[in-house]
């Protein structure tokens, strides 16, 4: 789940292979997962021929070693000039910093190093790296995330920053921020997808052996009362329903096929997947139309009606209000010829 896409257009810049230059700053006690995933999860994304579509180096604020929370050092590639040369700067969390909880000032050496940062480079937080870019103004006025168990104290202590605890991650055009942990991959596989299409994300999380896209957001993981062992689940009714995209699902029929009142049906569902049953079926819908646009040479008359949408003119308003783009726009954009050619 995540905020309309402002900006679907492919980041246009690269190094002279054409690769798209992504930083990602090792903050002092970084930890080893989030520090690690950008590398993993760009770094299995290859055009038809096997070449990387991203270069991903790991720097820190002056070039120096940094310890992580694990115990063991991190040697970086590079200092801060591998921010100046990105194209992408992604900062994963730091467990050293807890002034940033109270809306303290970054260190002068990670400020140095922000600043340093070329005007239009695509911005990315994973989980409590969102403390980093709201201490330095940058997520003022800006939809953003962060894990939930801390979005009270990240409210208090960067008021400016609109804040919204139950996605797994926010996509703002060029400043983009993801939930805690895991989420981080959720939101790589959404900027590949942004960039090169669904094709090239689903090869990716393949790869990784992860789904390329995760039903609902971080209000399913909020804690809460867990329900008793023999509480009915919208489970079954929801992989049910993904191989019935194309039927009429109404709020009655997916009931019955769980076997629940219309009223159980819609608050269990809310409370597992974070959405209404309709939300969930419309954005669902709408990934298989964006693989069906990017796959498949079918009319948009066609597409929408596999989808379930009805109508093109339905699918047309759905799409505008989600990514803000046509259908036929959409196609334009992110048809991959060569990546379908080459099974991607």
């Amino acid at each position: 789940m995540q905020w309309p896409c402002t900006d679907p257009r492919p980041a246009p810049s690269a190094d002279a292979a054409g690769r798209h230059r992504i930083a990602v700053l090792a903050l002092p006690r970084v930890p080893p997962f989030e520090l690690g995933i950008p590398s993993r999860v760009f770094g299995s994304v290859l055009d038809a021929g096997s070449r990387p579509l991203y270069e991903v180096t790991v720097c820190t604020a002056d070039g120096a070693p940094v310890l992580s929370d694990a115990g063991f050092t991190v040697q970086p590639a590079a200092g801060p000039e591998a921010l100046a040369a990105a194209d992408t700067v992604i900062v994963p969390p730091t467990h050293a910093m807890p002034e940033l909880g109270r809306g303290g000032p970054l260190p002068p050496e990670v400020t140095a190093a922000i600043a340093g940062i070329r005007p239009g480079t695509r911005l990315v937080s994973i989980c409590t790296g969102s403390y980093v870019l709201a201490a330095a103004g940058l997520l003022d006025g800006r939809p953003a995330t962060t894990h939930w168990n801390l979005a009270p104290e990240f409210r208090r202590a960067y008021p400016r920053v609109k804040v919204d605890e139950e996605v797994l991650f926010v996509d703002d055009g060029d400043v983009l921020t993801s939930a805690g942990v895991a989420a981080g991959v959720d939101l790589c596989l959404h900027m590949i997808r942004r960039d090169h299409g669904a094709a090239a994300a689903n090869r990716a999380a393949r790869m990784c052996v992860v789904p390329p896209w995760r039903d609902g957001g971080q209000a399913q993981y909020i804690d809460r009362p867990v329900p008793e062992p023999t509480v009915a689940t919208t489970t079954a009714t929801r992989a049910w329903a993904l191989e019935h995209l194309g039927e009429p699902l109404s709020l009655n029929r997916l009931a019955e096929h769980a076997r629940m009142s219309l009223r159980s049906f819609t608050r269990r569902f809310r409370d597992e997947v974070g959405m209404t049953p309709v939300q969930w079926l419309t954005a669902q819908r709408l990934e298989l139309a964006k693989q069906l646009l990017e796959t498949t040479d079918l009319s948009i008359d066609l597409v929408a009606h596999r989808c379930g949408f009805g109508s093109a003119n339905s699918l047309r308003a759905h799409m505008r209000t989600a990514f803000g783009v046509s259908p036929a726009s959409y196609r334009r954009t992110f048809r991959t010829d060569d990546l379908v050619e080459a099974g991607v």
